[in-house]
């Protein structure tokens, strides 16, 4: 049975006999076709998460084109995909912040945030009259339970924490090197150098390429420092550290 004859394509909510939503297929393949891949690496009191640069026009202001967003003072959110959905999603997760903030008194944990933007990723899969959206998101926080936390949320509506992760165009490539990167590191984990460095590397390996510190995005949060996207001097920094590595 073909799948294009047979229709199982074109709605959200129908099975093929497979058992596959190829809708829900067709959202994670439109992350990889955005060409960008992104890498998270969890530290032992940090995380860091970093993605390409890109800009599609010369024209436009590269200052204005961003995949990183503060939703809180301590939580992060990279979203690798369309950058239309990718601006929905940002625009839920803080207003899922506030609301909680609202009720409770205090700041949202990074675990009940994945949980409710993946409850609603799933909702998505259920209905005709929507669809999945194109983006993958790493949400990254300290927790004052929990500790340093990498979350990932895709368009099917699972989300689980992780010790390092990658989205994207080289999302395999990038997750074999990690895990070696992982295996071999200090028992306690990265600390905030090392998980930085480890990231860089990461994307600089898979996709074989020399960045500038204009040509990459990295975010990273601490107990002390909360969230904040490093300026490009500090990039820079790093990038320098790396070199001297080689």
């Amino acid at each position: 049975m073909s799948r294009g004859g047979s229709g199982y394509d074109r709605h959200i909510t129908i099975f093929s006999p497979e058992g596959r939503l190829f809708q829900v297929e067709y959202a994670f393949k439109a992350v990889r076709q955005s060409g960008v891949t992104s890498i998270g690496v969890r530290g032992s009191d940090c995380v860091v998460f970093i993605t390409q640069k890109k800009v599609q026009d010369k024209l436009i202001d590269p200052s204005s084109v961003s995949r990183c967003y503060r939703i809180t003072k301590h939580i992060g959110m990279l979203a690798t995909g369309l950058p239309a959905d990718a601006r929905s999603i940002v625009q839920q997760a803080r207003h899922q912040a506030a609301e909680f903030r609202h009720t409770y008194g205090y700041e949202v944990p990074v675990d009940y945030l994945a949980k409710v933007l993946a409850d609603k990723a799933q909702v998505y899969t259920q209905h005709a009259y929507m669809r999945p959206l194109g983006v993958i998101s790493m949400l990254i926080s300290i927790d004052e339970e929990r500790g340093p936390c990498l979350f990932k949320v895709d368009p099917a509506g699972y989300y689980v924490g992780y010790k390092a992760t990658a989205v994207g165009a080289k999302e395999t490539e990038a997750v074999n090197w990690l895990e070696k990167k992982v295996k071999a590191g200090p028992e306690g984990g990265f600390s905030y150098q090392e998980a930085c460095v480890t990231a860089i590397m990461a994307l600089q390996n898979v996709l074989s390429e020399e960045f500038k510190a204009s040509e990459m995005e990295v975010g990273v949060v601490t107990a002390d420092g909360g969230f904040r996207v490093l300026p490009v001097e500090e990039v820079d920094a790093l990038l320098t550290v790396i070199s001297e590595r080689d």
